[in-house]
């Protein structure tokens, strides 16, 4: 930035030169003519000043342009690597269009500031103080004349910046709602169509569309109130040093040479400083921008020790209080232990904490009081990367990658060959669906598994799991896609990968968990009944009243 304020400032100076050799012209036209030795040096000095245009126009292209491009890759890079050291607390703030507003929109807004706007106001303020202090070097009162309208209108602009702020926030926050709404079409598309709301749905777009052409609107008017009228006063400066010119001149303490010379330059004056005004708007209006990309920079990271120093891999809940961004709580003191070599299945009705309770044992969100560990390992003081190397986890809702099947099943463990990737799929029997698609293992299954059903997806997302071979294993709903044969398959299959791991099952289906070891209701973010399943059948409670109500349905006909 140093260097392109420099090399700004360099060039709005070289483009006075031509002004300079116009004073000594015109100066020597009046003394009776141009001297026949003097042609020459004109001629030179013309083809210099050319030449020093050309060059200083190179370098400041360089040192802004160039330099704030890549400069504008490196913070698009550092916001992304911030956004995947950020704590999942932060994302249930923010929507994906807006952080993609963010990392997109908004640094494309800085880096035009960076390469357009900030050196050619600091340059041209520097530049244009060089020639006011050397004006005063000719006559003081013809520089005051000349001066005293560029004080007043950068005040008048910069005095601006509160109700252009008011102005920026309020179109920032049309532009997100539109690209909310935009993005809430696209995914719901499908549910739209089937219950015919697709128009009235538009309706309400097309109403947040028109608000961003009022927003912008409104924006560019309360900034051109203050630029434009900068501007004008701008102007009134060339009218001063006529005016004052003038009388000086019919007064005999001015020469018309020198009359001649303020004239010229502050038509050439003023040119740059109008462009600088304009600029000055813009650097306001971007606050905004660097607001937005300040919240996520200077979101505080879960941090800890990159050191594992657990001694086996119990997972055990100690009074765990724990709510979404300081509401209504959602845990209440929770404690319990998932042993190693047992299976621990957390279940309760919908909305009673099961999969807070899977998502902080992986330290996805930290929680309010209390201590949860891995083999005696405090979770909240290592890195989250370096804990994650510890669990595999199987979502509800799995999220697939456009690109081939056999890529898709490597995130599990990116070193891994095409012979474990396909031993993994065969496990969670991928193969069954794989070797029939056009280029089996490397045909593309689209955005998000486009091309696949739901229970393909799942069983991609347990190939993970296999391949990954971690020795805690975290199950949320894993089969809750697949149909009741696929489903025994499956859970043969995860029979083989739980032995002697940490196994942390979410399920509503009784046969699902009728094999686990452990059983933990959660019932109000508290838990209600823990033990073994054919203890909990036996009391009276949340899991026998649940089994009851299963073999009733069950047994219901149409």
């Amino acid at each position: 930035m140093v260097k392109a304020f420099a090399s700004c400032t360099f060039s709005y100076l070289v483009l006075m030169l031509p002004v300079s050799l116009l004073y000594f012209l015109i100066g020597d036209l009046l003394d009776g003519g141009v001297p026949g030795g003097k042609t020459l040096f004109y001629a030179i000095g013309i083809v210099i000043c050319l030449a020093l245009v050309v060059l200083t126009t190179y370098i400041q292209y360089n040192a802004t342009f160039f330099a704030t491009y890549e400069e504008s890759g490196i913070r698009r890079v550092t916001l992304a690597e911030k956004l995947r050291k950020l704590p999942l607390s932060f994302f249930g703030k923010k929507d994906l269009s807006d952080l993609t507003s963010t990392i997109m929109a908004d640094c494309a807004t800085l880096e035009t500031a960076s390469s357009h706007w900030i050196p050619e106001l600091v340059g041209s303020i520097i530049s244009t103080c060089l020639i006011a202090v050397s004006l005063f070097f000719f006559d003081w009162r013809m520089a005051l004349a000349a001066l005293w309208v560029l004080p007043v209108s950068f005040c008048i602009v910069a005095f601006s910046s509160k109700v252009q702020n008011a102005l920026s926030r309020k179109q920032m926050a049309a532009k997100m709602a539109c690209a909310d709404g935009i993005q809430e079409c696209l995914e719901s598309v499908r549910d739209l169509h089937a219950n015919n709301a697709e128009a009235e749905y538009l309706v309400g777009l097309d109403q947040k569309i028109k608000a961003i052409e009022h927003r912008a609107i409104i924006a560019e008017l309360g900034t051109a109130l203050f630029v434009s009228t900068s501007q004008m006063l701008l102007k009134l400066g060339i009218a001063t040093v006529a005016l004052v010119g003038g009388i000086l001149l019919v007064d005999g303490s001015l020469s018309v040479l020198t009359f001649f010379m303020f004239l010229l330059l502050v038509s050439r004056l003023y040119d740059p400083m109008m462009t600088s005004l304009q600029n000055l708007a813009a650097v306001i209006s971007a606050n905004i921008q660097c607001e937005r990309m300040d919240e996520i920079l200077s979101y505080p990271v879960q941090s800890g020790t990159e050191k594992l120093t657990n001694n086996g891999c119990d997972i055990a809940f100690d009074h765990v209080a724990f709510s979404y961004n300081g509401g209504e709580q959602v845990l209440r003191d929770v404690s319990f232990t998932a042993k190693q070599g047992e299976v621990t299945a957390l279940i309760g009705p919908s909305g009673g904490g099961k999969t807070t309770v899977s998502r902080l044992a992986a330290r996805f969100w930290d929680i309010e009081s209390g201590k949860i560990t891995v083999g005696g390992m405090d979770i909240s003081k290592i890195e989250p990367e370096t804990l994650m190397k510890l669990y595999s986890i199987v979502f509800q809702d799995v999220t697939l990658f456009n690109n081939t099947v056999m890529e898709n099943i490597r995130i599990g463990r990116k070193n891994a060959t095409d012979e474990e990737v396909i031993a993994a799929a065969k496990l969670a029997h991928c193969d069954a669906f794989a070797e029939k698609m056009p280029q089996q293992w490397n045909t593309m299954i689209g955005e998000n598994g486009s091309e696949l059903s739901g229970g393909e997806r799942q069983r991609i997302s347990i190939a993970r799991a296999f391949l990954k071979d971690a020795p805690i294993i975290l199950l949320d709903e894993a089969t809750a896609s697949l149909d009741v044969e696929n489903e025994t398959v499956i859970q043969e299959s995860l029979s083989k990968l739980i032995q002697n791991k940490t196994v942390l099952i979410i399920a509503h289906r009784m046969r699902t968990v009728a094999g686990a070891d452990k059983i933990v209701v959660l019932s109000g973010g508290t838990v209600a009944q823990q033990g073994a399943p054919q203890k909990l059948m036996g009391e009276e409670g949340i899991y026998s009243h649940m089994a009851q109500l299963q073999k009733q349905s069950s047994d219901w006909k149409m």
